[in-house]
Order: structure tokens, then C-alpha cells, then sequence
């Protein structure tokens, strides 16, 4: 079945490891290939002295690492020529979008002091977070004031500019680095006036690690999408469930198995294929969007950074999953009820290794069931009476799987999940005419 709107299905072209503009076309040609609609790009603006992609000194100038020397083109043509291939082959382009702190030496200070916070003893701000109960403070960024500034309407100005030269480039999305951190009513304004513009941008709210209510009320400043904290799930614990629960009718969540922020899941998971495999089925199943980062097909371990990685950290695997994501990707860009933030229930599983998700579409009289073995190493055995217990649909189910789908489903069934393998069935609930 075909739905309207595509749900974003978002390769992460980590651009440190991808490196010049130019050699962005043969990446994008390999996620479309593989049934990607959007690519990521992760910040492409000249950074501060600290070389990191989320520390940037200019706005509208171009990260050096990026540009192709050997062209005869600007490094802004550059750009747009990338950006132009990519949706050549079907892929709308996404940036960062970083309007809550810049670099610390970033002219910005001297020509906008008014637009940062300082301490009581005239110090720049620095932005920070609790990770593991240890307080990490980013000394090369400067903090913006947007609430206390005596200039909002001159900062508001700067990030439509921001905006501006982001769209001019040919980006359609904006991942909004740190969203939380910005008050909400200046992202109520801004996507409000850019919209007014350009109603063909998208705007994805990048909410990890804050508190629910503040995700809650980011959301619903008009963000498209909102990412969610699948990759952290064990399948077990109810507080997914409950976020996705608070979430999922104010704005959409995208997922991912992992990101450039996280431990690369093969590292994680000690090589296991068929790890992979399940987390990509699972966060591509679970909600509206999914997002992947360059080298997750190919089993890549080294930790993507935001500072040191470079073209030469590509590494040399004897890991391809493209077919089996290929054939998730497809499966998710073909039924409206993986791509909307449907109620979710978890079923009960007379095996504690096996998930048992129903997922109910709302736009339509789709269903879907995930068998999931939890379990990346053992085979484990499901069974069940009938699926009727499990489904409200009328119709016969359909098992989409993406390995060994079966093409006709026993009443009692029974089977073996190998490692990690999930089980994919649809069924359509019964049409009801309007009086």
C-alpha cells in the first residue's frame, strides 16, 4: 500500500569520514540504492580553532576539510552541486542547524557580545551536560542569550539568515542541534516564518537526554519530527513506550541503531551480524522515521568524531547487510503503518527472549505484528494458538519478513527464530462505509 507522504528513511553522511564535496555523489548513490530518502549531513561550516563540526566560528563560510581544491568551482558550488546530485537520485538533503551556542572565538563575540551569556565576572558562557552524574563542560563553545539578550530581534535575524543560507543551498530538512536549549517560542517564530517562505522545509527537533515534558513542549513548536531514544532499549523496560505514549500525537519520532554521537553497535556488539540486523528491523519498524549513519551496512567499529575522523578511517569489512536493509527499507516505505507513530502494544510472549510488538495504523486499516527474537546468539522457539489474539484484522496475515518469509502461515503456529531474527506480518482490518 502507498501513502501520500514519505516518511523519512535519513542516511547519515557523516562528512568528516565522506570528505570533499565531491565525493559525496557516490555515498548518496549507495543509500539510494539501498531505498533512503533523505540524507544527513552533519555541519559543514567553518569550525573554530577546535576543528570540532559542532563548534562553528562562521556561519556562511565553508569547513576547508570540505572543499575540493582541485575544482575550478567556489566552494558554495561546490555544495549546491552535491546537494543537486543527491536529488538526482531521489534523496532531499538535510543540514545541522546549530542557533544554540557557536565557537568560542567565533567574531561573533566581539561584533555581538549582547547576543551571549556571561558570568558574573564577565566570562563567556559554556554550554554543558550531566553525563553519568559527571557535570562536561564544552570550553570551545560560546552560549547564545536568547532570553536575556537586549538584541532579540537582531539575533532572531542572525539564525533566519542562518536558515537562509542553508536553504539557498538546497537543503529541505534541518536537524535542530540541541533543540530543547532554545526557547520555544523562537522555534514557534522561526519554522513559522520560514514555512511562510518555504513550506517544503522540514524541521527535526534533536531532543536526547532532556527531561519528557521538555521534549514534550520542544515538539510542539511546529517541529516536523522529533528523534526518539529507541537505541536504548532492551526490549524489556516500559519508559519507551511511555516517551513514544507522551509523544506520539503532538509530533512524529525518527529512531536510529546507532549514531555519530554513539558507540558504532558493531563494536558493541562484538561483530555480531545478526545484532545489526535486529536493531536496524526494530528502529526502522518502531516508528515514523529511521535514521542510519554511513558504514552501519558495512559492520564499521570505529567511532565516527567530530574532531579526528577522516576519509582514511574508512574501514575494510568482510560485514554487507545493504540487501537486508534494502529489503527493510522497502518494506517500511510501503505500509503506511510503519511510517506514523501508530499505538504500540507489547503483547505477551511465553518466552521472555522473544518480543511480541503490535503496531495499529490509524490512517488506515493496517496492522502489523513484529515477532522479534531478543536474543543475538541462541535460537529461540515461538508459538501460538492463533494469531487472533494478537490482532483485531479480519484478513489473512501476510509475513513480510525480511529473511525467510513464509507463504503460508499454520493455525497452530510454531516456529524457530534464529539470532536475532524478526518476523514481520501485516494484516488489513475490515473497511467500514460512512452512513
Amino acid at each position: 500500500m502507498k501513502v501520500k507522504k514519505r516518511a523519512p528513511i535519513i542516511y547519515n553522511l557523516f562528512p568528516l569520514l565522506a570528505g570533499t564535496f565531491s565525493n559525496w555523489e557516490g555515498h548518496c548513490k549507495r543509500a539510494s540504492e539501498m531505498g533512503f530518502n533523505w540524507v544527513f549531513v552533519n555541519t559543514i561550516q567553518r569550525p573554530g580553532k577546535s576543528r570540532s563540526l559542532y563548534s562553528i566560528a562562521d556561519y556562511h563560510d565553508f569547513n576547508p576539510l570540505f572543499i575540493d581544491q582541485k575544482s575550478s568551482k567556489s566552494p558554495r558550488e561546490q555544495a549546491k552541486e552535491a546537494i543537486r546530485a543527491a536529488e538526482e537520485k531521489g534523496l532531499q538533503c538535510m543540514a545541522d542547524l546549530m542557533i544554540n551556542h557557536c565557537s568560542v572565538d567565533s567574531d561573533l563575540l566581539e561584533t555581538h557580545p549582547e547576543w551571549f551569556s556571561w558570568d558574573k565576572n564577565g566570562h563567556i558562557v559554556h554550554p554543558w551536560a550531566n553525563e553519568n552524574g559527571k557535570k562536561v563542560v564544552w570550553k570551545d563553545l560560546a552560549r547564545f542569550d536568547h532570553k536575556g539578550t537586549a538584541d532579540k530581534e537582531g539575533l532572531f535575524a542572525f539564525c533566519l539568515e542562518v536558515v537562509t543560507f542553508l536553504i539557498n543551498l538546497g537543503f529541505k530538512g534541518l536537524r535542530c542541534d540541541a533543540a530543547y536549549q532554545v526557547p520555544k517560542s523562537l522555534w514557534k517564530r522561526l519554522i513559522s516564518e520560514v514555512k511562510k517562505e518555504h513550506d517544503d522545509i522540514s524541521f527535526f527537533a534533536e531532543t536526547l537526554g532532556c527531561q519528557p515534558e521538555q521534549t514534550r513542549s520542544t515538539a510542539s513548536a511546529g517541529f516536523d519530527y522529533i528523534f526518539n531514544s529507541a537505541k536504548w532499549w532492551n526490549f524489556k523496560a516500559h519508559w519507551l513506550l511511555k516517551q513514544y505514549a507522551l509523544t506520539r500525537e503532538i509530533c512524529p519520532s525518527i529512531a536510529f541503531p546507532e549514531s555519530h554521537d554513539t558507540e558504532r553497535l558493531c563494536e558493541e556488539f562484538d561483530g555480531n551480524v545478526q545484532g545489526l540486523k535486529q536493531r536496524y528491523l526494530f528502529t526502522a519498524l518502531f516508528s515514523s522515521g529511521v535514521m542510519m549513519p554511513v558504514g552501519f551496512e558495512f559492520g564499521f567499529r570505529k567511532k565516527l568524531h567530530v574532531v579526528k575522523t577522516r576519509p582514511e578511517d574508512w574501514e575494510s569489512t568482510d560485514i554487507d547487510i545493504m540487501p537486508f536493509i534494502t529489503k527493510v527499507n522497502a518494506l517500511k516505505a510501503s505500509h503506511a503503518v510503519f511510517q506514523e507513530e501508530a499505538p504500540i502494544e507489547i503483547e505477551h510472549s511465553d518466552s521472555p527472549h522473544i518480543l511480541v510488538m503490535w503496531k495499529g495504523s490509524t490512517s488506515t486499516q493496517e496492522e502489523s505484528l513484529l515477532i522479534l527474537n531478543k536474543s543475538i546468539r541462541d535460537k529461540q522457539h515461538f508459538s501460538a494458538e492463533s494469531f487472533k489474539d494478537f490482532v483485531q484484522a479480519g484478513a489473512p496475515l501476510e509475513d513480510l519478513s525480511p529473511e525467510f518469509p513464509l507463504s503460508y502461515i499454520p493455525t497452530p503456529f510454531s516456529y524457530h527464530l534464529l539470532p536475532g531474527q524478526g518476523k514481520v506480518f501485516v494484516a488489513n482490518r475490515d473497511t467500514v462505509e460512512d452512513d
